[in-house]
């Protein structure tokens, strides 16, 4: 049938094929055939021919955006740098009382997420006593967090990581964490894997720490937005024009997952925002959820101590293992290379693939060693002409070997069978025939009476002047053995002077035991804390300040790998 154009000429009709687009995503085209209309005359009916559509993107695409998510959030920020999001300000309102520390603590903070750092910028400048710790998807966003001109490397600790399949405690001390913030981040995240970042995160945590949360609620604009133009993965789960992926909250699924992976509810609340578009009279609803999760104690898993000795550990480092395992061929063990003031060290440790599948925690070198061992190396006098016992020493014996140059007789201990075989071979390997001679390695079963009449003789019955324990506070049961054997072999001498009596100094981050743990076990023992590093010590005492002695002048705050690192020094009463 003939068409009219509107001079009334006779036109034949024009047809046209062509693919429907949306706004944002291509998806599989929609066919439409038509004829042309004029304004005057009624024409056919449009035919229309589509492809079989459902409301939710294909498979490909599913698949697609999961394996380019990083690519696509690098895009992003390579788009907007830092100007997209606003600085998060108003976490001092909403959870100010989460990191407020007083004078005498130090709060350590994980940002997952963190984008350009417009939250953890307005922390560090809100609260300066918080280490931050601060993660993110994308590499570029990163690179962004360590160019911005409040970036602190000795308060800051940026790196990437993929939280689905990164391991955190690659780059963070395990029960190390008060506070972990996720502001609109797990919502990028597919909800099969959210718990798989839960789960991650949970290795870092301190006791009762905490989960602050901000993210997408269902009934969000954006989500109907998205919801109109076919961008649907799964249930409340959607694809953004640019790739980047948003899931929708609701408050009920968002409890289960946190409660289904060791947290308890805090506080959790849908937050509304009516947002006004006045040239073109809309009005908007924007909508959110903000919750605090607590990290349940019955859900850490805490090794038991066994009065038993326990060589093993539970792991197949065999060549094939880790074909098998990791598809490579390594050996079990890797050389570190350590300079520690004017020593050079070569450390035989467990190879980095096996350390965090491993249960043992003496086959690998901790930055509490590192640091007791810089003191000892700058301050000899702390040792010199005494008898030294270095309680759970791992395999590395880094503090025994500096002490054994100028100490009486060092002793360094573990229970751990692999541990003292792979120290045997460090000591050999680092310690000229004439420091070998004062230092003898034994095994040490902490509580274990034989164990402790065996080293108690190498001193010849007398005990102790010196006893130095790294990173070993970090598992609750052991608290009470741990002091029981160091008042068993700390000397029974009762020199006044500082630097004569008897000590027994530990180094470490307070993890899954904290001070007051610590302080309880040690009266218990007539242990008496006499100073700390850093220093909180209220009462006045002779020995209050020794430790800052160490550190002046020799030792500076830059050169400490971990802010949260503490050193507290004991008396036996």
């Amino acid at each position: 049938m003939a068409s009219y154009a509107s001079d009334n000429t006779l036109q034949k009709p024009k047809i046209q094929i062509y693919s429907t687009q949306t706004d944002e995503v291509t998806q599989e085209p929609k066919i439409q055939i038509y004829s042309t209309q004029t304004d005057e005359v009624t024409q056919k009916p449009k035919i229309q021919i589509y492809s079989t559509q459902t409301d939710e993107v294909t498979p490909f695409w599913k698949k697609k955006y999961e394996k380019d998510a990083q690519k696509y959030w690098d895009i992003f920020y390579k788009r907007h740098q830092d100007r997209f999001f606003k600085d998060r300000h108003y976490l001092d309102k909403e959870w100010g009382h989460y990191f407020s520390v007083s004078d005498a603590e130090e709060k350590v903070v994980l940002e997952v997420g963190c984008g350009a750092g417009n939250t953890i910028f307005p922390l560090a400048a809100t609260y300066p006593a918080l280490y931050i710790h601060a993660c993110d998807f994308s590499p570029r966003a990163v690179d962004l967090v360590k160019a911005h001109k409040d970036f602190n490397e000795s308060k800051i600790n940026a790196f990437a990581c993929d939280l689905t399949s990164d391991d955190l405690l690659n780059h963070i001390p395990p029960s190390s964490v008060d506070i972990v913030t996720m502001i609109f981040v797990l919502s990028a995240v597919s909800p099969e894997k959210m718990p798989l970042v839960l789960q991650n995160i949970k290795k870092i945590l301190k006791p009762n720490a905490y989960v602050l949360f901000r993210d997408y609620a269902t009934g969000d604009l954006a989500q109907k937005r998205l919801t109109c133009k076919d961008q649907k993965i799964s249930e409340n789960f959607f694809v953004r024009g640019d790739g980047t992926r948003a899931f929708y909250f609701s408050e009920d699924f968002l409890k289960s997952l946190f409660q289904e992976n060791g947290f308890s509810t805090e506080d959790c609340g849908v937050c509304c925002k009516q947002v006004e578009n006045r040239s073109r009279e809309i009005v908007m609803n924007r909508r959110w959820l903000q919750a605090a999760f607590r990290l349940n104690n019955n859900n850490l898993e805490i090794p038991k101590i066994s009065n038993e000795p326990e060589d093993g550990c539970d792991v197949d480092i065999s060549e094939g293992f880790a074909f098998d395992m990791f598809g490579i061929s390594s050996s079990r063990d890797e050389i570190m290379e350590l300079k520690l003031q004017d020593w050079n060290f070569k450390i035989k440790l467990l190879s980095k693939e096996f350390q965090h599948t491993c249960k043992s925690t003496g086959l690998m070198l901790w930055e509490s060693s590192r640091l007791m061992a810089s003191v000892l190396a700058l301050n000899q006098t702390i040792v010199s002409g005494k008898n030294v016992l270095e309680l759970g020493s791992g395999c590395g014996g880094i503090c025994s070997m500096i002490a054994s140059e100028t100490a009486r007789l060092v002793v360094p201990t573990d229970r751990d069978g692999k541990a003292l075989e792979l120290l045997n071979e460090n000591v050999t390997l680092n310690l000229d025939k004439s420091l070998l001679s004062k230092l003898h390695i034994k095994k040490l079963n902490w509580g274990d009476k034989e164990h402790i009449e065996s080293v108690k003789k190498l001193g010849d019955n007398k005990g102790f002047d010196v006893i130095i324990g790294t990173d070993v506070t970090y598992v609750a049961e052991a608290i009470m053995p741990l002091f029981e054997t160091a008042k068993e072999l700390i000397s029974s001498s009762q020199g006044d002077e500082v630097g004569v009596k008897p000590a027994f100094i530990l180094c470490h981050i307070f993890r899954r035991v904290d001070e007051e743990s610590i302080l309880s076990a040690a009266s218990c023992f007539g242990f008496q804390l006499v100073d700390t590093w850093p220093n909180n010590m209220i009462n006045e005492n002779p020995y209050c300040g020794t430790i800052n002695k160490w550190f002046e002048g020799r030792i500076k705050e830059a050169d400490i790998e971990n802010p949260a690192l503490n050193i507290m020094y004991f008396h036996a009463k």
